[in-house]
């Protein structure tokens, strides 16, 4: 059916439904002329009349209260369905897709994240775990999370995680027969633990900072992991020194498993930031995640 046959039929159903040719045109913003015009022609077209006009009123010939029995009833399942597109449009819904590290992941972003999916049943979450600095927009990430300073300048970048440590630990039974490092240059004569990137195919390098001094060191062991919570169990088993964030190893500096090394070599870093595309238009789900993550401090 073309395009102005339904507009035709919209205009009979309008004048069908008010009786009055005057309150038809108001409620569709035009004149009664061009509604006459209408109705006359499409009575042409189908070759029988629709309407009875008189000064007074309008009425419905028996083929007018039949078509508008058919016809009204369609009308009003679209508007029906466009009214649901629209709920459907400002309803939070949809896959949400997130590059992060794993801390961030487990500490930060999955909390919140169960939180809203129990909440908002037709949101999906989407988690990748990766130490790289991925492309976010090549990738087709809405958004992705890393330290602040490791943030685009371009980038919108919205605060989620307080300040934390990286720590260097080791089992004491690691340290029974070797002596605890001083400066990080100390790592050399140690096993270490090292944590592999997937995206470059390299080994984390440890970052320390002492006054006005930082140092990068990349450490040697005969142990390497992509995953941080393999890298704590071995190094509690003894098979060397760890470099984590401090919060994972709390518990067990506190129970004696694991004793701390470098503590005056590694200051508090910048908590994560979650970052996005600034001309990225954020859904409703995006924007209710953006909002549970945020910091507050």
């Amino acid at each position: 059916m073309a395009r102005d046959e339904i507009q035709d039929l919209a205009t009979f159903v309008a004048v069908a439904e008010e009786r009055s040719f005057t309150r038809a045109a108001a409620k569709l913003g035009t004149s009664q002329a061009a509604l006459s015009y209408t109705i006359r022609k499409l009575e042409e077209r189908l070759g029988f009349r629709l309407l009875t006009r008189t000064t007074r009123s309008v009425a419905l010939t028996v083929a007018g209260e039949r078509l508008l029995h058919t016809v009204a009833p369609r009308f009003d399942d679209i508007r029906a369905e466009i009214a649901s597109l629209s709920d459907l449009r400002d309803k939070p819904a949809g896959t949400i897709r997130i590059t992060t590290v794993e801390h961030a992941a487990d500490t930060i972003i999955w909390p919140a994240a169960e939180r809203l999916l129990a909440t908002f049943p037709d949101i999906k979450v989407e988690l990748s775990y990766d130490y790289g600095l991925t492309d976010i927009v090549s990738e087709r990430f809405d958004a992705g999370v890393r330290l602040g300073e490791q943030v685009a300048k371009d980038m919108v970048a919205v605060r989620i995680g307080a300040e934390f440590r990286q720590t260097v630990v080791g089992a004491p039974s690691y340290f029974a027969d070797r002596p605890r490092p001083k400066t990080p240059r100390d790592l050399t004569g140690h096993e270490c633990i090292n944590l592999r990137l997937p995206t470059s195919g390299g080994s984390y390098a440890w970052e320390f900072r002492k006054r006005q001094q930082e140092v990068r060191s990349r450490v040697e062991g005969r142990v390497t992991l992509n995953r941080l919570e393999p890298m704590l169990k071995a190094a509690l088993a003894g098979f060397g020194l760890v470099y984590m964030p401090e919060d994972l190893v709390r518990e067990h500096l506190e129970s004696g498993r694991l004793v701390q090394v470098l503590a005056d070599w590694c200051p508090p870093r910048p908590g994560y930031h979650l970052y996005y595309p600034s001309r990225r238009q954020p859904t409703p789900a995006f924007t209710l995640l953006v909002e549970a993550l945020r910091h507050r401090v």
